[in-house]
């Protein structure tokens, strides 16, 4: 059980076989079938996302201070950049799953413009847009700065670690109540 367990992939392919088993095993065929698996990888990719980026809030940055000088370039330099692979990539295909499921749904443009019966899933896509959009284009070129993935003096790398702290807060800000949006569309008889 150790050697098949102690690979991640193992790990993973075996979760996603059993997946697989319980998504032929209980609906077969249902016409349902690719909503459900978009709205499945949506919400996989989601919990990697935003558990990703509560790890930077509520685990890096609080422990980095407390963290000798010596082992810093643990975090920085092998933990930090590979933990915002995944974060980056999560976002993005949150987002695109999240998409399709309002395309395949039907409610894609409703949603977007904020019309009546679609408000609420669609403050919440606009969290989320916004969330990935600061991903992508502030907390990412910056955390490079930052972490010395590209070239950078003392000061802006200073500079750039608090942007993309700022930035890295603004989005768990928002992501309560685009969590709230996301679940609540559903459950008070929406999308």
């Amino acid at each position: 059980m150790a050697k098949l367990l102690g690979n991640l992939w193992n790990a993973v392919g075996l979760g996603g076989l059993l997946a697989i088993v319980v998504l032929w095993g209980f609906h077969g065929t249902h016409p349902g079938l690719v909503n459900g698996l978009f709205r499945f990888l949506h919400v996989l990719l989601g919990i990697m996302w935003i558990g990703l980026l509560y790890y930077f809030n509520f685990v890096q940055i609080p422990t980095m201070p407390k963290v000798p000088a010596e082992l810093k370039p643990g975090v920085t330099k092998y933990i930090a950049p590979e933990a915002l692979f995944w974060f980056r990539w999560a976002a993005a295909f949150t987002v695109l799953t999240g998409l399709v499921i309002a395309i395949i749904n039907d409610y894609l443009v409703q949603a977007l413009t904020l019309q009546e019966g679609f408000r609420v899933i669609g403050l919440g896509m606009w969290l989320a847009l916004i969330m990935a959009f600061n991903v992508w284009f502030v907390i990412w070129p910056n955390q490079k700065k930052a972490l010395g993935i590209v070239e950078a003096d003392a000061d802006t790398k200073a500079k750039a670690a608090t942007t993309a702290m700022i930035f890295s807060r603004t989005n768990t800000v928002l992501s309560l109540p685009m969590l709230w949006c996301m679940v609540s569309q559903g459950a008070l008889g929406g999308v």
